[in-house]
């Protein structure tokens, strides 16, 4: 039996994203412009008696929270990237950070709901002008924030690895940093409930239908709510190791079409953002250093283990 790495830098254990660094300070940027935001909208909306600036105020305390814990991530990821408590190194703490973020937006998306239906039977007046500028100043916050955060959003890569970039496009899902994707999903649900508020605001105050106010803050907690439902999704299954079929097809492929191998046991999972590590083993003639080589055109492999019997 034999046993081999594909490649020695995976010992150094560093799968973090490529724009790691980068992406540590547009989230701290973003922080600053979300909480300064939250608290205006928070503010006017008690003032004003908005359930829609209300809600949106609060959806994005909410958020300012998690893309703190996003930040935090990145830093902690960092520090201690190198720490060999950390069997596969740090690559993961940030789908950590995204699962816990989307577990809090579960719980607000239910309060603002549940509020929402009560201002729904129980209207109260409001002062739909002011609300609405402060609805419009929130809105131009969460486009900068989402400017900001974009940069590197779809941005593919790995520490020790550029040829990713030139991969099949199909695999660009697998190079989600969920911890970027997390903020900048924050600030486009914030963006989009900035503008039903702005919408009802606008009916309100033109159409009299005050109806739409808490309406729309339904709509809102439903958005929050499948957002963060797709998030747990996605989060929960880099944590729990689940597999890709894709990719596990692709390494077979890669590995059996000479003909002179066969995998009988292959176990593959995300260990940081646009990096796999796997564990291949097969019998038949081929050596454990041909499949070795023919690993390396899977590129989403960066720390893979070839057993051969």
């Amino acid at each position: 039996m034999s046993t081999r790495e594909i490649d020695p830098l995976a010992h150094h254990h560093v799968f973090l994203g490529q724009g790691h660094d980068a992406n540590t300070r547009r989230t701290l940027w973003v922080v600053a412009l979300t909480a300064v935001m939250m608290v205006g909208e928070i503010v006017a909306g008690t003032i004003f008696n908005s359930m829609a600036l209300l809600a949106d105020g609060f959806h994005m305390a909410t958020h300012a929270v998690a893309l703190g814990v996003a930040a935090g991530a990145y830093v902690f990821a960092r520090r201690h990237a190198h720490d060999r408590r950390f069997s596969f190194g740090t690559g993961k703490v940030g789908d950590l950070a995204g699962f816990a973020s989307a577990l809090v937006l579960a719980i607000v998306a239910l309060g603002i709901a549940v509020e929402s239906m009560q201002r729904l039977f129980n209207p109260a007046t409001v002062a739909f002008g002011e609300a609405t500028v402060i609805a419009v100043i929130g809105l131009i916050v969460n486009l900068a924030s989402a400017f900001l955060l974009s940069g590197h959003h779809h941005h593919h890569g790995h520490d020790h690895h550029d040829h990713a970039h030139d991969h099949d496009h199909h695999h660009g899902a697998h190079h989600h940093d969920n911890n970027l994707r997390a903020a900048f999903m924050h600030v486009l649900a914030d963006a989009l409930t900035s503008v039903l508020a702005i919408a009802a605001l606008l009916a309100g105050r033109y159409l009299d239908w005050v109806w739409l106010d808490p309406v729309m803050g339904i709509v809102g907690g439903i958005v929050i709510a499948t957002w963060s439902w797709n998030l747990l999704r996605d989060t929960s299954g880099v944590l729990l190791d689940t597999s890709d079929a894709h990719l596990e097809q692709e390494i077979r492929d890669e590995v059996e079409r000479p003909g002179d191998a066969r995998i009988f046991d292959l176990h593959v999972w995300r260990i940081g953002p646009g990096a796999h590590a796997a564990i291949v083993a097969f019998a038949g003639a081929a050596s454990a250093e041909a499949v070795r080589q023919r690993l390396t055109a899977v590129h989403e492999l960066q720390h893979v283990t070839v057993e051969a019997r």
